[in-house]
Parts: C-alpha cells; structure tokens; sequence
C-alpha cells in the first residue's frame, strides 16, 4: 500500500498510526511503543498523541489495522511529521532511516497535493454545506407534510384556527356543522346577531344535547324565533346579553372564537381559532 494512503487527518493534523508505522519498519507495534515510551522526553504532544476511543471508532473505517471487528486492546497513538522524523533517531536501524524517507517524501507529497487543491476542496466543503441546509429544509417540509396528511386522514379533526375567505359560505357552515355535532353535552353560542339560519344550524346537534344562545335582548326577532322553533323542535334555550362584542361557540368544554356572526360567515373574511381559555370563565363574566 501507498504510504500516502496511510496517512490520516485527525485533530486537523496530518498523522500515521503506530500499527501502520511499525509495519512500515518491519517491527511490532509493542516494540515501536517501548521504544517511544523510553525517550517521551523526544515525543510532546505536537510529535504523538494518544487517540481517545471515539476517535479511535471514528477512524475505524479509514485505518487499515483497526478493521471492523477486530479488538482493539490499547487506544492507539498517532504520530505528525516531526514525531515520525524523531523515530529514526529511536529506532536506529538503517532500514528505519530509509522508510523515514520514505516518509517525509509522502508527506511532501501529501502537503503538495491538499495546497494544489484546496480550492476544489472548499468548494466540495460548501456544496456539503449547501446539501445540509437543503437536506434540513426538506426534512422540515417532510414533517410539515406529514402533518398535513395525518389531519386528511384523521376524520375526527378540524381545523384549530384560520380564516373564511370571502365566498366560502358553504365551507364556513360545513365547519360550524361538524363542530354542533361532535358536542356530547352542550353547545353554548354568544352572538349578538342571531337569527333562524344559526338556529337551524344548531339543531344538528346530537339528541340530548342542550343548546343556548346568549345575545343582545335588543334583538326582538330573535325571541319570536326561538318561541316558534322550541314549539317543534328540541328546546334552544335564550339568554340575554349585553357586555359582549365577540362572537363565541363553546362546544362541551372548548371555546372557539369567531370573529364574525355564524349568520354571515363566508360573505367576508373572517378569523376562527380555538381558544385556550375556560368555558366558565367566559360565562361568568356575561351580565
């Protein structure tokens, strides 16, 4: 093999692993290691340095001795430029002064090669960027998505919050529909301006289900309304108002704000959100 495919960038520095020098120098790792450990005076931590284990699970895959699998009974050291220089004044040999040759001249080699290039290696660092940030953005809009087809297929839910655009009259009934039905107790409507369509409206609601209307007492019509429709219909029960300017549907023990009267949804814009606030709240500041 190359000895420029033994060498590895760890800690931002450019290293060889002891294994991978002691084969270099026809000896074994546990004598190069003695060796060193004889003469630490030669070997500072810019010369040699120890590998932590995660750096050592790290490198796994790019080091050719610490393949996948085997043990790994001592974190291995790696060894710069200058503590590979120092090496052959440790080791002695003739053969240790060629391969350090060898060595330095790979290391040349290497340095040369990662200057000639470096641009091309920052533009492949930021289209690694790039392909980050456009992974991340796609990963949110997966979610988002995601969230948005577990709503369709949920046929339980409705919509929390949002508006009635001008001309959705059917879809703002539909919604006010579906919420008078799911009640299992009470239906509570605050509105100033009611009329027979909201009453309508309510009668959707399940059997047993009570229903009242708090509004402005102003509002006469409404009381022959009512009359007339509890002498047919399950009784909507009228309650008289006058300190409230906001429309609100309680359904069992949730509040919903609507920012117009139900009567008129759909014909201009109008808010609807589900409000975190108790129904009793509400109810007993109206006078």
């Amino acid at each position: 093999m190359p000895v420029e495919n033994l060498i590895h960038i760890i800690r931002g520095q450019q290293v060889m692993i002891d294994s991978d020098l002691a084969r270099l120098y026809g000896v074994e790792t546990k004598r190069l290691n003695e060796q060193v450990k004889r003469n630490i005076d030669r070997f500072p931590e810019d010369f040699m340095f120890q590998l932590t284990k995660s750096e050592s699970e790290d490198s796994r895959s790019q080091i050719a001795t610490l393949k996948q699998g085997h043990n790994i009974k001592y974190q291995p050291y790696a060894f710069t430029e200058n503590g590979i220089a120092m090496l052959s004044s440790v080791l002695r040999s003739k053969s240790a002064i060629e391969v350090n040759i060898r060595i330095m001249r790979a290391f040349t080699a290497m340095r040369s090669f990662l200057m000639s290039n470096a641009h091309i290696f920052q533009r492949l660092e930021t289209v690694e960027h790039n392909y980050l940030l456009v992974n991340r953005h796609l990963s949110e809009h997966d979610r988002k998505f995601e969230e948005i087809l577990s709503r369709l297929d949920d046929k339980e839910a409705e919509p929390i919050e949002g508006f009635f655009y001008e001309g959705q009259i059917f879809d703002a009934y539909t919604l006010i529909s579906d919420l008078v039905r799911k009640a299992d107790a009470r239906i509570i409507l605050i509105d100033n301006y009611v009329d027979d369509r909201v009453l309508k409206t309510l009668d959707k609601r399940k059997d047993g289900v009570s229903a009242t209307v708090f509004t402005n007492p102003r509002n006469s019509q409404i009381n022959l309304d009512i009359r007339r429709h509890n002498a047919q219909y399950p009784a909507i029960n009228l309650r008289h108002c006058t300190n409230v300017h906001d429309r609100f549907l309680i359904i069992d023990d949730t509040v919903y704000f609507i920012g117009g009267s139900i009567k008129d949804l759909g014909k201009k814009i109008v808010a609807f959100s589900q409000m975190h606030q108790s129904p009793d709240d509400i109810l007993s500041k109206i006078r």
